[in-house]
């Protein structure tokens, strides 16, 4: 591993760009390494290497696989201290607390009035960090979040990009697909004896009928699970596996096209969620909420290629020794705006912590 993370440092000295990345409770580390400082784009998804997208489906990024050299190192992720776990301060920032419930309660009142199901607001909130080192804290982000989907993201010419984010946009292999349907948040680490109110239930259905309603016409196949609990560090949220079979006239561009931006991060409907947010949250998103993850990437010793999406949640970006920390939160009907506030709060504590 330490063989692994010098080639991060020569790699961040040239100026050259890559990603590294750990999956869902995986002990291995994987990095892609490009060869020169070009900005490849990914146009059709017929491209093969590490796609990075943005929240509005422009400009999507990639890191080419034959423009790069593929790394692997095998890690051992260290167990969290009880002392992570501490109470939240809600009363850090009274400004960004007032904008942000005003955001939220704008939100309610375009559900009440029959605008919208649901839109998802959030927020930027920058940390000085002085003293950043690239290494220390992706080290740091996936001892915190083992069971997510951890990356470090760098391109010269766009900026760097980390983040640990529990939801997959998208798995495919072929015409096979497995997404999933994610919504609702409590703070916890006790998967067995959490309790979701009819908010919370409410919110994930709206994401599952959404993606269901969405893919009938470019399906074959669908089957769908119960919801269930999963931990992403000490968050839990409400999951619906999805998995089906693509049409014999359908391809892997259209499915990403219908699921994203997902009601996990935009809203529905979501041209409405979508204009809402842009013209509300007076900042730009970029590449929060967007996707990222392998395209068309051949396994060791397997023959087929395959693609493994993820969503770009609980993520940053460093800006001159600023981290820009992005956190949303889901409203619907029966959301309240001092709780949304606490929840954002919350989201952000972990990622406070690994700086």
């Amino acid at each position: 591993m330490i063989d692994f993370f010098i080639k991060v440092k020569q790699q961040e000295a040239q100026n050259l760009p890559f990603v590294i990345f750990k999956k869902s409770n995986k002990k291995k580390l994987v990095g892609f390494f490009q060869k020169n400082d070009h900005l490849y784009f990914a146009e059709n998804f017929k491209e093969r290497g590490f796609v990075f997208a943005p929240f509005d489906g422009s400009q999507m990024l990639l890191i080419p696989k034959d423009e790069s050299v593929k790394w692997e190192t095998k890690i051992t992720v260290a167990k969290r201290k009880e002392e992570d776990q501490e109470e939240v301060s809600y009363d850090d920032d009274l400004k960004s607390k007032i904008y942000f419930e005003a955001l939220v309660q704008k939100g309610i009142d375009a559900i009440s009035q029959g605008k919208l199901n649901k839109v998802v607001v959030s927020r930027e909130e920058i940390v000085a960090v002085p003293e950043f080192d690239l290494v220390t804290v992706f080290k740091k982000l996936i001892d915190n979040y083992p069971s997510a989907f951890c990356y470090c993201w760098y391109h010269p010419k766009i900026g760097l990009w980390m983040g640990a984010t529990p939801e997959r946009l998208l798995k495919a292999n072929k015409k096979r697909f497995y997404t999933m349907a994610l919504a609702g948040t409590k703070i916890g680490d006790d998967v067995e004896k959490v309790v979701w109110k009819s908010k919370e239930k409410e919110e994930q259905q709206i994401v599952t009928d959404f993606i269901l309603e969405n893919i009938k016409s470019i399906t074959s196949e669908v089957a769908v699970s119960s919801p269930y609990t999963l931990q992403a560090g000490k968050l839990l949220h409400i999951i619906t596996d999805i998995e089906g079979v693509m049409n014999e006239n359908s391809n892997l561009s259209q499915v990403i096209e219908v699921l994203h931006p997902t009601p996990a991060v935009c809203g529905l409907p979501k041209g409405v969620a979508k204009e809402f947010i842009i013209k509300n949250e007076n900042y730009d998103r970029s590449y929060y909420t967007g996707f990222l993850g392998e395209l068309n990437i051949k396994e060791f010793d397997k023959h087929q290629s395959k693609s493994d999406l993820y969503v770009n949640l609980r993520c940053m970006q460093i800006i001159n020794k600023d981290a820009h920390l992005y956190i949303g939160c889901g409203i619907t009907k029966d959301s309240v705006a001092e709780k949304e506030w606490k929840e954002s709060v919350n989201k952000s504590s972990t990622m406070k912590k690994v700086l």
